[in-house]
């Protein structure tokens, strides 16, 4: 410091900061307090702030010119330029005050800011033990920076380190927030519509509130034809469709749909495949959308910013995607069926052959009070229940629940139940009927689809239920003396694995045992706070009301659900048996 300069006290600046970063854990104001704090404190003209980022490939640098307006800009650079890409490599602070004959200093990164660098002091921020990023304080307002404004700069980068991580933290945890409940609202409202045009609307209209976007669209394939199936876009007011198509078949877009994988394009105009449609568009996101393996479509936004997303982004568009898939194909299917105008048709016949396996009524045998419920989300649905007479006092008890939903659940269902039929009348082990009905169940299914579900053989003469679980929700038996025990032993989910092998175990039921069968529609049940109904709501459930007849036992467990749900949840189909020794 020349003598005679006036600095402010560490103490005091220390101080000043700490009230400054108390006020506010958002982190853009906080970077504009920083960037503003650092100027003043060493009397520069300019300051610069950058933050490590692992998931970038660039650095996002925030700088600010307070001799002119003092407005925060951001600016794309080179990984590891410059005097700041020093710094943080060697995580030493540096003071430069003829910054033309330093060799560290990138002119270029200088031009495109609009500023001649004449000094600098630039200074690493160490936060817990880890490096967090560069801040630089540029041309000193005297002439030249000193080693006392090395001091100011580096007493308040620690300061600053954990300030710039907390808020990083506190942004990154409303993010999470957002981007949960973003998922969450936008699968209970794509689980309640059947049109395509409006389920691709709400997935653009959705991500728009978590990741910002200038111009985007949902590109829906026809793989069978190698065509564009369907198109939803935002933001090409001016392109004609051929263009569109052209995007789709030859750019970024056309690229992923082809790789089956993402990409983050942080600068387009370096990009090969990228295909100019919207004017200023600087990077783009793509991510293809899956079913079953297979690419059934493209999801595509594009920024003004260069480097505008990062892989936080991309994680949260391939969540949209994930979830968007199914609605997408349900859609269609939708669609494609309103339009032969079969589809009340359909589903009336689905249903009334659907009904037919189940049972007529509740189970009546000796010594146990035995009942069942099912309750489909829609006309038709993917679970199903029975009673299974084998011989005299053995009943066989089977709950199950398919992948997907509607007509083709409940044909699978159909085929799943003609199998596990077929198979008990031809054996008497229960691990050999699973496995001959997994081993058919495969030949007939295509890839992707499956069935969960338990299977047992009630020998009510010596009380023991004799059962195999396939991948299904673990049965709960809660004994008399109010131990808890869960159905847990048999094998993987049916339909995948033609060689699959189950396992069988003996359970001695004493008087007052209760056991509760049920699908995944009783559990998988939210309240307005996100939470779970679950197995825990299960079992405390079936615990208070253990001790009375079977049919209170059921009711009470339904009750409970739907006590428990929010007003608008979407319920799946919800099956149950609840089993009960009573002498």
């Amino acid at each position: 410091m020349k003598a005679g300069k006036q600095h402010p006290r560490i103490e005091k600046l220390l101080l000043e900061a700490a009230r400054m970063f108390n006020s506010t854990l958002e982190y853009e104001e906080l970077t504009e307090m920083i960037l503003k704090l650092v100027a003043t404190a060493v009397n520069a003209e300019a300051a610069l702030l950058f933050r490590v980022d692992h998931d970038r490939s660039d650095m996002k640098i925030r700088f600010m010119n307070c001799a002119k307006d003092c407005q925060m800009k951001i600016y794309h650079w080179e990984l590891g330029q410059g005097v700041v890409g020093w710094v943080a490599q060697y995580k030493e602070p540096v003071i430069i005050n003829d910054a033309g004959k330093d060799e560290r200093v990138d002119d270029d990164f200088w031009k495109t800011v609009g500023i001649e660098m004449k000094s600098v002091i630039s200074v690493p921020l160490i936060g817990r033990g880890h490096m967090i990023g560069v801040m630089e304080a540029i041309n000193s307002v005297e002439g030249a920076f000193d080693s006392e404004d090395v001091d100011v700069l580096v007493g308040l980068a620690n300061q600053i380190a954990i300030a710039v991580d907390n808020a990083n933290l506190y942004r990154q945890a409303k993010r999470d927030a957002l981007q949960k409940n973003l998922l969450y609202e936008i699968g209970k409202k794509l689980s309640s519509s059947l049109s395509l045009n409006a389920v691709l609307k709400e997935i653009m209209s959705s991500l728009k509130q978590a990741i910002d976007y200038t111009a985007g669209g949902i590109f829906i394939v026809d793989a069978e034809h190698n065509t564009v199936d369907s198109i939803y876009i935002v933001g090409y007011e001016d392109c004609t469709e051929a263009d569109v198509h052209l995007k789709f078949g030859q750019g970024l877009v056309g690229h992923v749909a082809n790789t089956g994988e993402p990409v983050i394009v942080s600068v387009v105009s370096d990009n090969k495949y990228y295909i100019d449609l919207h004017c200023g568009t600087k990077s783009e996101i793509v991510v293809p959308i899956k079913l079953d393996g297979r690419v059934i479509g493209v999801f595509n936004i594009e920024s003004n910013v260069l480097g505008a997303y990062d892989q936080g982004d991309l994680l949260l568009m391939t969540a949209f995607a994930s979830q968007a898939a199914i609605s997408i194909e349900r859609a269609r299917l939708h669609d494609q069926l309103l339009s032969t105008q079969k589809l009340q048709e359909q589903l009336n016949i689905a249903r009334e052959i659907q009904q037919t396996f189940l049972p007529k009524g509740d189970l009546e045998i000796e010594g146990y009070d035995i009942v069942g419920e099912n309750i489909s989300s829609g006309e038709v649905g993917g679970d199903y229940y029975d009673f299974i007479r084998i011989v005299d006092r053995q009943i066989g008890v089977a709950i199950a629940d398919v992948s997907g939903k509607g007509v083709p659940a409940s044909l699978l269902m159909a085929s799943f139940r003609a199998s596990l039929i077929a198979e008990i009348r031809n054996n008497y082990s229960i691990r050999t009927i699973c496995e001959k009905a997994n081993a058919l169940l495969c030949e007939s299914v295509k890839p992707g689809n499956f069935v969960t579900g338990v299977y047992g053989v009630l020998d009510a003469k010596n009380h023991v239920l004799t059962f195999t679980n396939f991948g299904h929700n673990l049965p709960v038996l809660l004994r008399a003396d109010g131990e808890m025990e869960f159905l847990r032993e048999g094998g993987p989910v049916m339909g995948v694995t033609p060689s699959a092998v189950y396992e069988e175990r003996p359970l001695y039921i004493a008087p007052g045992d209760v056991m509760v069968f049920y699908t995944d529609g009783v559990v998988e049940v939210f309240n307005e706070k996100g939470e779970e109904f679950g197995l825990n709501g299960l079992v405390e459930t079936v615990k208070r009301h253990g001790t009375r007849p079977a049919c209170d036992i059921r009711q009470a467990l339904y009750d409970a659900v739907h006590s428990f749900a929010a007003p608008d949840h979407i319920f799946d189909d919800l099956t149950m048996i609840v089993l009960k020794r009573t002498s």
